[in-house]
């Protein structure tokens, strides 16, 4: 193999396929990264067998072929090139690299060593703007917490409709819903519904974060693929093919209450640094008590430590329905209302042992629900 391509370019593609491969002292191959030519196209593959991702760029090509090289080298070198051409060359089991002033040779490892890429068939697709699909993930991907005795839920549950995406989260103390509604995008005729890893959930997030065009979700039974286009061409610029979790997701739907018995409308920021200040004083379990006045429109905020002190306040708010007094930790408060970005917050109370519901004001597309500390 024998190709010219911009540095600036080959840094691109490898800040997406190096973060795949890692330091594997089981499977050392998956340490490296596969260079190969398809016609006009250089293309970069790493995969930790979990996800595969794949990545291509119109390049010269002077003489077609792949071979395997070290993906942290070989990333590392092509950062400190100067954006120039870089000439890549496969020559006696090496990669000879040229560019401007600077020269190389890496060794490189034989082809057929490296992991098969799955490839999905492009029957079934959902086509939807990457940066959109990729914030509405942002919301709820930390909810979730690895667990080995249910690995169901160590995933983002993701039900495809024809003119609709739910996504959600939960790690049994919390739970995350983000909807995301479609207009004539996909071509599903039934729904599909599936869990993605963690994992995927943040490498989709840092590759197509920034792509403000419409990227394609492809389906098959055990994997998805996520792929982009290139805009000069209609050929794809990234594809991420990644596993899906076995087992069935819980139904969350019977978690969510469906009334409540006392209802906050707060200003966000406000209730934020509220519960900050309280989290200074929360002791070992992060408890922070919020104790609703109807008659007087205030919400008092207490927490208290036998080692530090203790910490009161109160802010005013729309409350509506009964008086309650009800803990919760204040990481999970937190976590819920960093991801709503209204300027008012509704906060759906149901007693001292019932689940709250953060939503935001005006937008009906994203919940987060909480369980209290009972017994406080």
């Amino acid at each position: 193999m024998k190709s010219i391509i911009l540095q600036g370019k080959l840094k691109e593609g490898l800040n997406i396929t190096e973060r795949v491969s890692f330091n594997s002292l089981t499977l050392p191959i998956l340490n490296n990264i596969l260079i190969s030519t398809e016609k006009n196209f250089l293309k970069l593959s790493a995969t930790d067998l979990e996800i595969g991702i794949n990545w291509w760029i119109l390049a010269k090509i002077e003489k077609e072929g792949e071979s395997v090289v070290p993906s942290h080298v070989f990333f590392d070198f092509i950062n400190l090139l100067p954006n120039k051409k870089v000439n890549l060359e496969f020559k006696e089991s090496n990669l000879l690299i040229e560019c401007d002033n600077y020269k190389t040779k890496i060794k490189t490892l034989k082809t057929e060593d490296f992991p098969i890429i799955p490839k999905i068939t492009k029957d079934k697709f959902i086509s939807i703007k990457g940066s959109y699909f990729s914030r509405a993930l942002d919301q709820i991907k930390d909810i979730i917490i690895p667990s080995t005795t249910r690995p169901e839920i160590s995933g983002i549950y993701i039900l495809f409709q024809k003119d609709l995406i739910t996504l959600t989260a939960t790690d049994s103390f919390r739970l995350g819903e983000k909807k995301i509604f479609l207009k004539n995008q996909s071509s599903l005729d039934e729904d599909y519904s599936l869990i993605i890893p963690q994992k995927t959930a943040k490498e989709i997030i840092n590759i197509f974060n920034n792509k403000e065009d419409n990227m394609k979700i492809y389906f098959s039974p055990n994997q998805i693929m996520f792929e982009y286009l290139l805009k000069e061409t209609p050929h794809p610029q990234v594809q991420l093919i990644s596993r899906l979790i076995e087992g069935e997701y819980p139904d969350y739907k019977e978690i969510i209450p469906k009334k409540y018995t006392t209802k906050l409308v707060l200003k966000r920021d406000e209730f934020i640094n509220q519960i900050k200040s309280a989290s200074l004083f929360s002791g070992k379990i992060n408890e922070v008590k919020i104790k609703s006045d109807p008659k007087n429109k205030k919400i008092e905020i207490f927490s208290q430590s036998p080692e530090i002190g203790e910490y009161q306040s109160f802010i005013t708010g729309e409350i509506k329905g009964e008086i309650v007094d009800v803990s919760f930790n204040h990481r999970f408060l937190l976590d819920g209302l960093s991801n709503i970005k209204s300027s008012e917050i509704i906060f759906e109370l149901n007693g001292d042992s019932g689940p709250g519901v953060l939503r935001p004001v005006g937008d009906d597309s994203y919940l987060y629900v909480v369980m209290p500390i009972k017994g406080s």
